[in-house]
């Protein structure tokens, strides 16, 4: 898509793992393609505030390869005509994965100006946040890489901060010097001091301007991205980087790679209510609370619970007499931790990871461009499934060499291909598919296809299977 003559793109981040949000947040479905504060997701959430911006572009959004399907079917449930999507083979921080869609809308808009953001961020304020907008692109359009600066309420040790120097523009001030996260005493000399703000991780700049000053201060970073870029495939709906390129790519912050060494740096004063919703304490700090300070989403039964975030989202979790917990419940895991080491919930992950334990990667239910499938149950050669097709949902042409499978249509009308037969199932019927057999699924009507799967055999996992034909381009 062609974006000349509009002045505004949002470029969206969509790469990041939301470990600190497990168990809700999985390596497949992390944080930023989750309903966390209302029903649309974090990332459909960032490009439906843009809404009114004057000038405004489709987005180009920038994910892991692993979530294309989940970006695509997201950004066209939110109206986003004409979205962009741009996948990374590896995650290789900030700097790299703005330097390739700065490269991308160059070469479609030589004056593009980017608006970057992360999928994952909350804000409060949107007329706030559209005026910051509409300063840092006057900025933007006098050569400077702006960021938003939060006003600071509390001494955050959990954030960067940055100090402002003197006016720029209209509202801007130049930057002055970036700050690691701070110990509590100096983030509360900060709060004193005044002229110290949050680093939000938002940017606005022209794409032609940021890649000089990558070229200018990384050079390598930039010849790898370009590198990476230049060697991409397209198809009409991803734009895929490089693999062996962008793999060689040093992994940098724009902060550290850019922000900190440019002259041409300036901050926008942005009280916008804004927050990261890094962790389960953030989404608690953020979100309404009841008379006795918690908050509740699901089937949940509180007694006597003060300052807590209880999540349920299969069956009914009542709670007893705690207070300043987070308590989250899935289908096949529960977190229970002290609101106070919200932040440690990354080590359980790392544990899972060690222990090479599935509830760190998948929910229970996985995710599939046409559909999804859910274990119900599992055991020596034997699992269970249920299968849903959505309409229109095509399964690759398929076989398995280890296992056989038996599928009950429970509701819809399923199209098989067994072998050199093409036959429809309907309800209560069912089909064999033996080890070795070529066979595909298929959904041709207006209804999803729900269905069950039995497979039996001496290797039940994901990686046995060998693909003939697929229309989502799968390797």
């Amino acid at each position: 898509m062609s974006v000349v003559g509009y002045s505004l793109t949002p470029v969206i981040l969509s790469g990041g793992s939301g470990t600190r949000l497990w168990p809700l947040s999985r390596a497949q479905l992390p944080k930023q393609f989750l309903p966390l504060v209302s029903e649309s997701t974090m990332l459909q959430e960032t490009w439906q505030r843009l809404a009114g911006l004057p000038g405004l572009a489709a987005p180009l959004v920038v994910c892991n390869e692993d979530h294309r399907f989940l970006a695509a079917e997201q950004l066209r449930e939110a109206g986003a005509v004409g979205a962009q999507v741009l996948l990374e083979p590896v995650g290789r921080n900030t700097a790299p994965a703005i330097a390739a869609a700065a490269l991308e809308l160059a070469a479609q808009d030589p004056e593009a100006i980017l608006l970057v953001l992360p999928a994952d961020h909350l804000i409060a304020d949107l007329p706030a946040f559209h005026r910051a907008v509409g300063a840092a692109v006057a900025l933007a359009r006098l050569g400077k890489l702006v960021t938003f600066g939060i006003p600071p309420d509390h001494p955050a040790t959990g954030f960067g901060y940055i100090e402002r120097g003197a006016p720029v523009g209209e509202g801007g001030y130049a930057v002055k010097r970036f700050v690691e996260k701070p110990q509590r005493e100096a983030a509360a000399a900060f709060l004193a001091q005044g002229g110290f703000y949050w680093n939000s991780g938002m940017f606005v700049f022209r794409a032609g301007i940021y890649l000089e000053e990558l070229l200018r201060h990384r050079p390598d970073i930039h010849a790898a991205s370009s590198a990476a870029w230049s060697a991409a495939r397209r198809d009409p709906d991803f734009c895929r980087l490089g693999k062996a390129e962008f793999v060689a790519c040093p992994s940098d912050s724009i902060d550290y790679a850019v922000m900190e060494k440019t002259a041409h740096a300036a901050v926008i004063e942005a009280g916008i209510g804004w927050n990261d919703i890094g962790s389960w304490e953030a989404l608690w700090s953020t979100a309404e609370r009841d008379a006795s300070g918690n908050v509740t989403r699901g089937d949940v039964e509180l007694e006597s619970v003060v300052n807590s975030y209880v999540r349920a989202e299969e069956r009914l979790v009542a709670v007893v007499g705690v207070s300043d917990l987070v308590i989250v419940e899935t289908a096949d895991a529960v977190l229970v931790a002290h609101k106070d080491r919200a932040q440690d919930v990354k080590l359980t992950v790392d544990s899972l990871k060690r222990k090479d334990r599935g509830e760190h990667m998948n929910h229970r239910r996985v995710y599939r461009p046409w559909g999804y499938y859910e274990s119900l149950d599992s055991g020596s050669r034997y699992q269970v499934k249920r299968l849903m097709v959505k309409p229109g949902g095509k399964l690759s042409l398929q076989l398995h060499h280890k296992r056989s499978e038996h599928w009950v249509v429970v509701s819809g009308t399923a199209r098989v291909t067994r072998g050199e037969e093409v036959f429809d199932l309907l309800p209560d019927q069912s089909t064999y598919l033996p080890i070795g057999t070529k066979h595909r699924l298929e959904n041709h009507t207006q209804e999803p296809v729900y269905m069950i799967e039995v497979q039996s055999g001496d290797y039940l996992g994901e990686d046995d299977i060998e693909r003939f034909d697929d229309i989502y381009r799968r390797d």
